[in-house]
């Protein structure tokens, strides 16, 4: 079979079991390395515990690290107990995977050592019977990629019977400039049909549902263009800041680490057309199209639809810094200009989202962690409910969470309970670690796995890559070119305030997502089942604050809590002065909503703030209908703040005498 022979993953019947992967000698160079380690061994056990790896399979190590077999296997052997997904490590499994394990050292530079590893891959694909079929995995920095195409292409890997591919890591290029450069030079010595530019986000099952969940849901797809879709909106905001990588981050960034590659890829298999079939090809040639259609913006144009952000020290009510800004950090040119936010609207341009703003956001340091999209649909007309107590009809949205949740919900709306006509947000919430009994994956399972069959679904090809680029380096240009009013968003926060105003300036707002983990930092929530948080999360609203505005008044009666979505509210005594600030992701006037007495303090708003507020009504009934969570409640609050509280006063009932 030709090197550059495509093998088709054979059809599985509903109630078949997957079959296992082609047969391959997986040559790793770099495999002593951290991304060996921490990712594609762990993917190899998943792959065998699941019965998904060929027995007909062997790696072959190779990296300038002066390693011998026995060493490399036991050092893989410890490493495996630290960075498996598995809820519970099988010795048995791993022993006869390990055993498959080899190693050699070897400068890429280094012709000979080419030579070396080629016959040590003869001997193993003749000892395993595996036919020939070799998969390169190139897990190294991206200036090696030209080079190592070329020491195999000289070594004679590509000769001899059964297939030969090649898989490189992210990123692929730093600049068009470069990513055209370096498909030349991977494209010089091998074909682009044997060439994998694996993107691991793709390797997530909720990425991977976009198209499944798009193309075999007829309810779906007559929806998806301009008529119905007011806008699109694509978050990714991590809570980690750097991590000790300010040397790598330095020189990448928020848009080259994230947005040009993860959420563009994210986009195009949203908004992509209908591809012919499901043939890698097919799909491929759409999301081509799709990121095509991306305007590429004039300076202009990025002023206007881009935003930029980097991150300052979190300080405490003193000033004293707790933890350190970007520019602080350990490796980071204390004058950087590297951005660790960005926000950014597209257009697409072409008929089916034309006008459509889609919306990209992104950032390290922020308040929560979380990756999901937000299709926002068109609203209802309100003329309907002019007569009723409805203020307002709220979007339905449709949600896909990519992590750390895993799942997909559409919100609608519906009336609550009782005499007169109002209307909350409900949730259809499907998870997929509540439908399907699978161990969490690293992402790269399914990227070894589809390699193996000549898969290429999932991954880039030189042109998405190139159109890709052809996006992102306007907005490259114009930050160099431009200077950078940095830090300008606090660690901890939601971002840079012109992210807002951004999307404010449309009439529209971020979608914000309170999650579990959200939640379960306030106290009385802390140890709350999932389905009572997403009752709780479902019946909060937001609230809008201007700066000095008052939130609540010593003496009032509590009805409501609130947690701080984005800003700062400060508490003050009676003589004004500030007591405490509270800011992203704190909480305020929870006890008093439990149990309805007066307000010890005042709370005024010190920079205009997004608030989401949770109501003493909506808490009571929330508990009603779910009464097992209220024992709960008056054990967290007897513990954690020292209050007896009857159960019918969370109930909002008169007690019993």
């Amino acid at each position: 079979m030709s090197s550059q022979t495509t093998v088709r993953r054979p059809y599985v019947p509903d109630d078949a079991v997957n079959p296992t992967s082609q047969p391959c000698v997986m040559l790793i160079f770099g495999a002593s390395g951290d991304l060996t380690k921490r990712l594609l061994v762990p993917a190899l056990y998943n792959l065998a515990c699941d019965g998904l790896l060929s027995d007909r399979f062997a790696l072959l190590g190779a990296a300038m690290d002066e390693l011998t077999t026995d060493t490399f296997r036991a050092r893989m052997s410890e490493d495996i107990k630290k960075f498996h997904t598995r809820h519970t490590f099988d010795q048995a499994v791993w022993d006869n995977l390990v055993r498959r394990f080899h190693y050699l050292p070897a400068g890429f530079a280094d012709l000979n050592a080419f030579g070396k590893l080629k016959g040590e891959v003869g001997r193993l694909d003749a000892e395993h019977k595996i036919g020939g079929n070799v998969l390169f995995y190139f897990a190294t920095a991206p200036r090696f990629f030209g080079l190592l195409c070329e020491q195999l292409h000289k070594a004679g890997f590509k000769d001899g019977p059964g297939w030969k591919r090649i898989i490189v890591e992210k990123p692929f290029g730093t600049d068009l400039a470069s990513a055209l450069q370096l498909n030349k030079d991977v494209l010089a010595h091998w074909h682009e049909d044997q060439i994998y530019r694996v993107d691991h986000y793709l390797g997530k099952e909720t990425v991977q549902n976009l198209l499944a969940f798009r193309f075999s849901n007829g309810m779906f797809e007559p929806l998806w263009n301009k008529h119905f879709i007011d806008n699109i909106q694509f978050n990714v905001s991590e809570a980690v800041d750097v991590e000790g990588r300010g040397g790598y981050y330095d020189s990448a960034g928020v848009l080259r680490d994230m947005m040009q590659n993860h959420m563009f890829q994210m986009l195009a298999y949203l908004c992509m057309e209908v591809p012919g079939s499901f043939e890698s090809n097919a799909i491929r040639n759409e999301k081509a199209k799709l990121l095509e259609a991306v305007r590429v913006y004039t300076p202009e144009e990025v002023a206007r639809y881009v935003v930029r952000g980097q991150y300052g020290p979190e300080v405490d009510d003193k000033g004293k810094v707790v933890r350190p800004g970007y520019r602080q950090e350990k490796d980071v040119d204390p004058q950087s200009k590297t951005e660790t936010f960005a926000a950014a609207r597209f257009h697409i341009d072409n008929w089916r989202w034309e006008g459509v703003p889609i919306y990209l956001r992104s950032g390290k340091a922020l308040w929560k962690r979380g990756t999901e999209i937000i299709v926002e649909f068109k609203k209802a007309p309100q003329v309907l409910f002019r007569s009723t107590p409805v203020r307002e009809i709220g979007a339905n949205r449709l949600i896909f969470h990519i992590q750390p949740y895993q799942g997909i919900e559409v919100q609608f709306q519906a009336k609550i309970p009782g005499p007169t006509l109002q209307l909350q947000p409900v949730n259809m919430r499907f998870g997929y670690g509540d439908a399907f009994k699978a161990s969490r994956y690293t992402g790269y399972e399914v990227m070894i796995y589809s390699c193996s069959y000549g898969d290429a679904t999932l991954f880039s090809r030189g042109d998405l890559v190139e159109a890709a680029w052809r996006v992102a380096q306007p907005l490259m240009d114009y930050w160099k070119a431009t200077p950078a009013d940095f830090p300008n968003y606090a660690r901890g926060s939601w971002g840079p305030t012109a992210a807002e105003d951004l999307i404010g300036r449309d009439g529209r707002r971020w979608f914000e997502l309170l999650t579990d983990d959200v939640l379960k930092k306030i106290e009385i929530f802390k140890d709350g089942d999932p389905l009572f948080l997403s009752q709780i999360i479902l019946a909060l609203r937001p609230e809008v604050m201007a700066r000095g505005e008052i939130l609540m008044h010593k003496g009032d009666m509590g009805r409501e809590m609130y947690v701080v979505v984005r800003g700062e509210v400060e508490v003050v005594d009676e003589h004004g002065g500030v007591v405490k600030t509270l800011k992203d992701g704190d909480v305020v006037g929870e006890i008093a909503m439990l149990i309805h007495t007066p307000r010890t303090a005042t709370v005024r708003a010190k920079t205009n703030c997004d608030l989401m507020a949770l109501d003493k009504a909506s808490f009571s009934r929330i508990l009603r209908d779910h009464p097992q969570f209220g024992d709960s409640i008056t054990r967290v609050a007897k513990e954690r703040y020292n209050l007896e509280i009857l159960l019918e006063t969370l109930l909002g009932e008169a007690p019993r005498v």
